[in-house]
């Protein structure tokens, strides 16, 4: 009787603490239950702390050029030596050779050379962030050759490179994102709320933005980047573009909910009450669909990525000897290069599973937003 009563009580404070929660612990209590998206979250998180720090992560600088090694192929690691034995992973010798048959070169394993994979050691220097000088790295084969994703036609890692461009090409989604979700805000919410004139103007804007073909427009701001610009400058140049690019969605988005919003009672009575009309858009009417709009922001963040991606592709966007997954795919470009070195196409491989991992965050908090058609409430 008492066990039966315990769980009654339980089940009563479960339920009075579902009644009783927030917005955002609702939200939060429902994305949880995504499994598929909780994975992807911390995939992610992972993905940009190995972005912040690349440097440390990678085994060789983005633009260290290896001699003798041009296009060499990924890198077996190994644990069993060859007397049988079991040891810890090494790699053994790398030597080229050309093939008289095909006249290619080729690489093969030196045996009688063995070179352990060294964990948080020394190797090559490099400058953290462009700031701290330092020379660890989180793994090495020291003298020997470790090129996880083979190397490029010159001679430099790709896997470093895939790295370097990591905090380019992930960073820029979500500060065009930042700037373009703001931008839509404001201009929506003064389009919604205000009607009349501005609205006129802003609705306007808005299709003529809409009605320019993208890849034009973006020749023409591209053209207007001068070659030799600092990287830093030239990558806020790129998320200003593709920021000024994807404003128009979210302003339209906000305008159709503010111009039902506004005519809510709470809003005629923050009016009377001398409420600024800043502070209504705010503080009152953008919160009333905020999941909405985190919804939208996950989901645009793989779209900035792939636009970020298609720029530098076709040479108008970050330019060499900056780095970013779509300045790696140039190399790509080849079909009988592909054939021939299939690890040149890796880069496009972390773009797609990045998308896909934010379409599954987008998925799973699209689902949390409205919290309160949850079946349970456990």
């Amino acid at each position: 009787m008492a066990a039966t009563e315990t769980a009654t009580i339980k089940a009563a404070g479960a339920e009075e603490r579902y009644f009783i929660a927030s917005q955002r612990q609702l939200m939060w209590r429902k994305f949880r239950k995504h499994r598929m998206a909780v994975i992807a979250g911390i995939v992610l998180l992972l993905a940009y702390l190995v972005a912040f720090i690349y440097e440390f992560c990678a085994p060789y600088g983005s633009l260290t050029q290896h001699e003798g090694f041009v296009n060499a192929p990924p890198t077996r690691i190994h644990l069993i030596d060859p007397g049988g034995r079991l040891r810890a992973p090494f790699v053994y010798g790398l030597t080229g050779r050309v093939n008289l048959e095909t006249f290619q070169r080729e690489f093969v394993e030196d045996r009688s050379v063995i070179h352990p994979v060294r964990f948080l050691a020394r190797g090559e220097p490099y400058r953290f962030w462009g700031v701290l000088d330092a020379d660890r790295h989180l793994f090495d084969a020291g003298e020997g050759r470790l090129f996880l994703l083979g190397t490029d036609e010159l001679g430099r890692d790709v896997f470093s490179r895939i790295l370097a461009g990591s905090r380019v090409s992930l960073t820029i989604g979500l500060v065009g994102v930042l700037i373009s979700f703001v931008l839509g805000c404001f201009l929506g919410g003064v389009s919604g709320y205000f009607g009349g004139v501005p609205d006129l103007i802003i609705q306007r804007l808005i299709e003529v933005f809409n009605s320019i073909p993208a890849i034009p427009l973006w020749m023409a701001l591209s053209a207007v980047i001068p070659v030799n610009w600092p990287v830093l400058r030239t990558y806020f140049t790129i998320t200003i573009i593709l920021s000024v690019l994807n404003w128009t969605g979210v302003a339209r988005v906000v305008r159709g909910k503010l111009l039902e919003l506004r005519e809510y009672e709470y809003v005629t009575a923050a009016r009377l009450a001398g409420t600024r009309a800043g502070t209504i858009i705010t503080a009152h009417l953008l919160p009333g669909f905020l999941s909405y709009l985190i919804v939208r922001v996950t989901l645009a963040i793989p779209g900035m990525i792939l636009g970020e991606t298609a720029l530098s592709f076709l040479g108008l966007g970050i330019q060499p000897p900056a780095v970013s997954w779509g300045t790696l795919l140039q190399g790509a470009q080849n079909v009988t290069s592909i054939a021939i070195y299939p690890w040149l196409l890796t880069p496009a491989l972390f773009v797609v599973a990045t998308v896909l991992l934010y379409n599954f965050v987008g998925d799973g908090v699209r689902d949390a937003a409205d919290p309160y058609a949850m079946s349970g409430k456990g």
